[in-house]
């Protein structure tokens, strides 16, 4: 079963570039020891908030990669950076797309 998490949390601005870095180090991480997620998308709502949606091909994997994040250095420079964390996951109920 597909899951779904979403993370939407502040960064100042002055840190936005420091932000995309350390992302993209925390995702090569996860993925290396973790084996997902297996998409990844940030969203930049406004100037400071940011919504970030990982797609988990199992509640397994995603309960793998939440149990070694707190010990990866990688997640803690990346989320030292925010604030005001608010974190939603669900299951993938259905998903259309269509060519453009």
């Amino acid at each position: 079963m597909t899951i779904i998490r979403t993370t939407r949390y502040v960064v100042e601005p002055s840190n936005a570039e420091a932000l995309l870095e350390r992302r993209a180090v925390l995702l090569d991480a996860i993925r290396s020891r973790c084996g997902g997620p297996d998409e990844a998308r940030l969203l930049r709502v406004d100037a400071r908030t940011w919504m970030d949606m990982w797609r988990w091909d199992s509640d397994d994997a995603l309960r793998a990669a939440l149990e070694a994040a707190p010990g990866m250095p990688e997640a803690a420079a990346a989320f030292a950076l925010t604030k005001d964390l608010d974190v939603e996951e669900g299951a993938l109920v259905t998903e259309d797309a269509w060519s453009r």
